[in-house]
């Protein structure tokens, strides 16, 4: 099996440094960026299973970044910035990462957190294929892609594709948030209920849903959601 591929994108050298000495060390192949500019273009060439990203760029706003990551990219977004605001977080995993890191960090945490997500996402022998037809889609997770009865695709990003497999893979049960924390990770509270609920809200909106009266992904409130359709998997 190959290394998994982290990408590094900080305009502090040092931090860029401990990273990829870390990352390094515990088994992972790294690239450094101080750039946006060069990130982007190096993403043209190469697709990182990871991509750690500081929102203080010199030469690009890093949300915008992240949230353009998230639509483009399949790789887990991890953000690590020093802004600690509680603002701060909820936008970054509203606009599609996976997780938050705050500076100062500890590069053991890092490297398990990484760790972590790579397990979430990375196919077990047991677990469901990578294509799900529903109701008249198909879901391309190797693509994150839907493709609709007419032949429309609607690409999906990493973190709502996270939330959509978890449906798929339990149609017609309840799904608790406790249950949707346990398997997607983060911590629990506000800022991951309000992230787990704009992933849902865009999730309906790609599949057509009338936001007032959904068919496929139902609020049971207070309890969680259920995923309606009827779901086979290739």
């Amino acid at each position: 099996m190959s290394q998994p591929h982290v990408a590094i994108l900080d305009d502090e050298a040092e931090i860029r440094r401990i990273l990829a000495d870390a990352l390094t060390d515990a088994g992972f192949r790294t690239t450094t960026y101080s750039r946006a500019t060069e990130f982007e273009a190096a993403l043209k060439r190469t697709a990182p299973d990871v991509c750690l990203v500081d929102l203080g760029l010199p030469d690009r706003d890093g949300l915008a970044l992240v949230h353009r990551l998230a639509l483009e990219s399949g790789a887990t977004i991890i953000i690590i910035s020093g802004r600690a605001n509680i603002n701060d977080r909820v936008t970054g995993l509203e606009l599609g990462a996976d997780d938050y890191i705050i500076k100062p960090f500890e590069p053991a945490e890092v490297v398990a957190r990484i760790r972590a997500r790579l397990r979430k996402t990375r196919p077990t022998p047991d677990s469901a294929g990578s294509l799900a037809r529903f109701n008249g889609w198909q879901a391309h997770f190797d693509r994150y892609l839907l493709i609709a009865e007419d032949g429309a695709e609607v690409p999906f990003s990493h973190a709502e594709g996270e939330v959509l497999r978890l449906f798929l893979e339990a149609p017609k049960r309840l799904i608790s948030r406790t249950q949707m924390q346990e398997s997607l990770g983060g911590a629990a509270g506000e800022s991951f209920d309000r992230a787990m609920d704009v992933r849902i809200s865009r999730l309906r909106a790609k599949l057509g849903e009338d936001p007032k009266n959904p068919r496929l992904i139902k609020t049971i409130y207070g309890a969680g959601y259920i995923f309606l359709g009827d779901v086979t998997w290739a």
